[in-house]
């Protein structure tokens, strides 16, 4: 392994989650009372930087990732697991600017009857992008 990967593989496993969360969530905090008190256009001004935050970034794809229940799901892309550098790079590369790609299609058995239901599974720098905005709201 190259030593710039396994610098970026230790910079993952050395980020300070805890200090992320506590970011992520006061900037949360005050886009509720922004929009609470009914001041609009200041809780879309700080929705604006959370999606464009670094740190919420991290913690999207780190949710995503590695704490989902579904997280060895794979989607058309294929991809059902991620690297510490691959994850770094996805979150380095999250933009909400991209159309979302096709979804895999995967039909579950309905518990009662003899039915099955469609599942659409997306890929994963979706499942990051929608888990950034999911942040947001």
């Amino acid at each position: 392994m190259a030593k710039a990967q396994q610098q970026l593989m230790m910079a993952w496993n050395e980020i300070p989650w805890s200090k992320i969360h506590r970011k992520i969530f006061k900037l949360q905090k005050r886009i509720y009372r922004a929009a609470s008190r009914g001041n609009h256009v200041l809780a879309n001004g700080l929705q604006k930087i959370l999606l464009k935050s670094y740190y919420a970034k991290l913690l999207a794809v780190r949710q995503v990732t590695q704490l989902n229940r579904g997280q060895k799901t794979a989607g058309v892309d294929g991809k059902k697991s991620l690297t510490p550098v691959q994850r770094l790079e996805l979150a380095r590369n999250l933009k909400l600017n991209h159309k979302a790609g096709a979804v895999r299609r995967v039909w579950i058995p309905k518990p009662v009857r003899n039915y099955k239901r469609p599942l659409g599974i997306p890929t994963v720098e979706d499942r990051a992008r929608q888990a950034l905005v999911k942040m947001a709201l």
